[in-house]
């Protein structure tokens, strides 16, 4: 298994990371505990969990971590639309984040189910 710094997937989930602590700076000061609080945790937990699974030695456990990243580009995307919504987030930059979660969402996926095949596990665990 490839050390956690060389999947793509980790690599593009740091920059979205970077990208969503730039982008936070500008919300307003009240939400500072609140919104932008709650989608800095949810985006470091995408990374932070790909590592941390891809450390186990068990590929059960690695792909209970990597399903809990996959859980927070759900979190994170929810959190991109109230954000959007409450005006926070022009349209264009809205727009780009979704895409750029959407495709960590889908890199995880395929992640999941490459693993899922070398271990022989049925589709829905």
């Amino acid at each position: 298994m490839a050390h956690f710094k060389e999947l793509l997937v980790w690599q593009k989930s740091i920059n979205f990371v970077t990208e969503i602590y730039k982008e936070t700076e500008s919300f307003p000061k009240a939400e500072m505990y609140g919104l932008v609080s709650q989608i800095r945790r949810a985006t470091v937990s995408i990374p932070s969990n790909i590592a941390e699974g891809n450390s186990r030695r068990s590929v059960l456990d690695y792909l209970q971590f990597l399903r809990i990243s996959r859980g927070s580009c759900a979190e994170v995307e929810t959190q991109l639309i109230i954000s959007k919504n409450l005006g926070f987030l022009d349209e264009e930059k809205s727009l780009k984040l979704n895409q750029d979660i959407i495709e960590i969402s889908k890199m995880l996926n395929g992640l999941i189910t490459s693993l899922k095949q070398l271990t022989n596990l049925p589709p829905k665990i």
